[in-house]
């Protein structure tokens, strides 16, 4: 969200890097799927596969490359490589293959945007990647070598400008290309520290410690499995509310799969589910800006009665970890008083408005990545809610966040405030792209004391919809084939909203008039106005809508909240 004075900031101005085909392209090389372990016979073709000998074998543009003992997935060295302005960091190896044959290329990535590809395969060069990530990762694809392919070469790389990358052990499993790459892995050990991170009336969140070596984690629920990841957290779905499982964990690779680890109960939610007390079925959220950035200067009072749901931006960090403090721009804002800006705090509370503090934002550096700090912030949190009388949080961070401390951040919390808690997230449309994604996970993991997500359809590009196909930034396709993604990955209808900007000089990129908007939530709520995608079922309960922000709004005329907000509140 915009808060630089007199410049309209863009939300997640990274992901216009990416054009349709460009996205279109990463999907089909494996982005959201990964491939599946290799066979026994086969052989790890990478030299100095985990960096354990420094670079050797291996050759980064414009000096961007060295190793580091810390932080690495296995062994004692990683890959730290250091994009510039005019350098993506890539670093390759040439790799020795067979002709006509199939080989499993993957890697652990970490840190800033990481991609993972192959060249001179003979047929179809492929590549995966991910955005930035705190934890280590898995990327993998698989490609075919010709039919007189004898070598290919391997690369990663990040992103012009951004924040380093690192990796670790890189493999090209399949046949023997006769290089002597690094020996076939050996069946990995048993996962530890397996734990439950979360629960709702029907999943359990699980999290546990990796393995040196290991490939893949499977999941087994009262010793029978029921899912795979790559990462080291998973959430099983489908399961009946209060009624307590048992969860196993074991680890797996090339050479196979360790013993279960040992095991975890997890009890579910009672049935219900969504926090936030009394609000309409369905709602409109509306970002106030506490600073002049040349929208319309507001105070609370002033918002239209059309927004139920009001987000106060932004809460400041402190110099303690985790920790927020709220200073209200009492210059910016012509002279509003704190005592003025409390009372107008109740004043919305008794017309039946709920308002919440926001968190992140352009200058949102607040990082909750361990048990310390999400105890700061929820200990921070509740005391503004005493303070100001705040009804809740909105979570809107914009460079990632860590799931199980965030998730514990907000269970804490909600342990403090009960029942009524407002819980609003708002996180950009790459973020809620997969399950996979710490976004998605941790509104996951608190889906029974989540209020609603009201993804940003803004500065994004062209992205994935939930039918595999790429839809182009400010149409209702987009609209809806991005909001199908939560719908079918786990959200409830009633916690999901449509984030859109106010003006075209609320974003750089997205603006759509209200009619768009309003097409949309017919098309999800009733299966009416949609474009060439259609949902396979329709939502009635779908939330609502979210812009940035009720200034831009007034600055147009409220053109925005009087339209959406009177379709909203119409909806059946």
């Amino acid at each position: 969200m915009d808060h630089a004075p007199g410049i309209p900031r863009p939300r997640g101005r990274r992901i216009t890097l990416w054009s349709a085909a460009t996205t279109l392209a990463l999907s089909v090389a494996g982005l959201t799927a990964a491939a599946g372990p290799a066979s026994a016979a086969d052989v790890n073709n990478v030299r100095n596969a985990g960096y354990e000998s420094g670079l050797s074998d291996w050759t980064c543009t414009a000096g961007s490359g060295t190793t580091v003992s810390s932080p690495v997935h296995s062994g004692s060295a990683a890959l730290k490589a250091t994009p510039a302005g005019q350098d993506d960091a890539q670093c390759t190896q040439t790799v020795a293959v067979q002709p006509n044959s199939t080989y499993t290329l993957s890697g652990w990535v970490q840190g800033g945007y990481s991609y993972l590809g192959v060249t001179g395969t003979g047929t179809t060069d492929v590549s995966t990647w991910t955005p930035d990530t705190t934890a280590w990762k898995q990327l993998s694809t698989t490609f075919t070598t010709g039919a007189s392919t004898t070598s290919v070469t391997i690369y990663t790389h990040g992103w012009y400008g951004q924040a380093p990358y690192y990796a670790d052990d890189v493999s090209v499993y399949g046949p023997d290309g006769g290089s002597g790459g690094d020996p076939a892995p050996t069946v990995p050990a048993t996962p530890s520290g397996l734990s439950v991170s979360g629960t709702t009336s029907s999943s359990v969140s699980l999290a546990w410690t990796g393995v040196s070596g290991a490939t893949g984690y499977n999941v087994y629920r009262d010793g029978t499995k029921v899912t795979a990841v790559t990462g080291t957290s998973a959430t099983v779905t489908g399961l009946s509310a209060s009624t307590s499982y048992t969860f196993q964990v074991t680890a797996t690779n090339a050479a196979g799969e360790s013993a279960k680890s040992a095991s975890v109960t997890g009890t579910t939610a009672p049935t219900g589910g969504g926090g936030g007390g009394a609000l309409p079925k369905h709602a409109v959220t509306g970002y106030w800006q506490n600073f002049n950035n040349g929208a319309t200067v507001q105070k609370l009072s002033d918002v239209p009665s059309a927004y139920d749901i009001i987000a106060v931006a932004f809460a400041d960090a402190t110099s303690t970890p985790g920790a927020v403090t709220f200073n209200l721009d009492s210059s910016g804002l012509g002279g509003y008083t704190v005592d003025q800006f409390k009372a107008d705090i109740k004043a919305k509370q008794a017309a039946g408005k709920k308002v919440v503090i926001s968190i992140g934002g352009q200058n949102g550096t607040v990082s909750i990545s361990d048990a310390a700090s999400a105890t700061n912030f929820a200990n921070s949190v509740y005391s503004l809610m005493q303070t100001y009388g705040f009804d809740g949080v909105d979570i809107d961070l914009e460079n990632g966040l860590d799931a199980t401390y965030m998730t514990q951040a907000l269970r804490s919390l909600s342990s403090k405030a009960g029942s009524s808690l407002i819980i609003t997230m708002a996180p950009q449309t790459i973020d809620m792209q997969s399950t996979s994604n710490t976004y998605f996970q941790t509104a996951l993991n608190i889906k029974d004391i989540l209020t609603v997500v009201n993804m940003q359809y803004y500065n994004s590009g062209s992205m994935l919809g939930c039918d595999g196909k790429v839809y182009s930034q400010g149409s209702v396709d987009f609209l809806t084939a991005l909001a199908c993604i939560q719908l079918q990955g786990g959200l409830a209808p009633s916690q999901v909203g449509l984030g859109l900007p106010a003006s075209t000089s609320a974003a750089g990129s997205g603006y759509v008039s209200p009619s768009v908007v309003n097409n949309a939530l017919d098309c999800l709520t009733a299966g009416t106005n949609c474009g060439t995608f259609k949902p396979s079922k329709t939502y009635p309960d779908l939330r609502g809508a979210m812009t940035w922000s009720t200034n831009w709004d007034a600055s147009a005329g409220n053109a925005w909240s009087n339209a959406v907000g009177a379709h909203v509140h119409a909806l059946p």
